[in-house]
């Protein structure tokens, strides 16, 4: 199905329809590592409904915990076109390391992943000791350890990042080694073989 007909898509939950959550889908603006709208006038706010009833999960256990953070959505459904647009604009550099292959799929263009961090009571993102996209060693949370002993994370960064980590386990949702904010919903080889891609 294209993008263009999500809308009529039976499995698909708009993330507007989610309580608890803000949004700032940062493909839909410019302040992305391609520096403009990957997305354009295409409609991308939306989760298949098993990611988006994992999400609702995860912000409730978070006001459960009487918190005063809130988990944002940074990506969610990301059409198979645009992935192969943010794959070409980084052909030929080691930095293709941090998306699918097309040629493989992406969970987003599934609807079953998620870039997501936490803002504080007054809406200002957490201090994560590394910035969304970026792409370095330092947003691996297989090296938190090693970059907390050289200095390179604080405590309250990995403090930070362990309670968004815990929310989205209660959610449903499995980090990567790569990415502190990126978490895909279900197992991903049955995403890619039984669930409709959205290009």
């Amino acid at each position: 199905m294209q993008i263009e007909q999500i809308h009529t898509h039976p499995d698909f939950v708009a993330l507007s329809a989610i309580d608890g959550i803000a949004i700032d889908l940062r493909y839909q603006g410019d302040n992305n590592f391609v520096g403009r709208s990957v997305y354009g006038q295409w409609n991308c706010a939306w989760l298949h409904r098993e990611a988006a009833e994992g999400i609702q999960r995860a912000a409730q256990w978070l006001a459960a915990q009487s918190s005063p953070l809130q988990l944002q959505i940074l990506d969610a459904l990301r059409p198979h076109r645009a992935q192969q647009l943010l794959w070409d604009q980084l052909k030929g550099t080691q930095l293709q390391m941090y998306l699918a292959n097309p040629q493989r799929g992406s969970i987003h263009s599934f609807g079953m992943a998620v870039d997501v961090t936490l803002l504080d009571a007054n809406g200002n993102p957490l201090d994560m000791g590394a910035e969304f996209d970026q792409m370095s060693p330092l947003s691996h949370p297989e090296y938190e350890q090693q970059h907390l002993a050289q200095g390179l994370l604080t405590q309250a960064q990995l403090a930070n990042r362990h309670i968004l980590y815990a929310a989205m386990r209660q959610g449903g949702f499995k980090g990567i080694k790569t990415e502190w904010w990126h978490f895909d919903h279900g197992d991903v080889a049955r995403i890619r073989q039984c669930y409709e891609r959205i290009d």
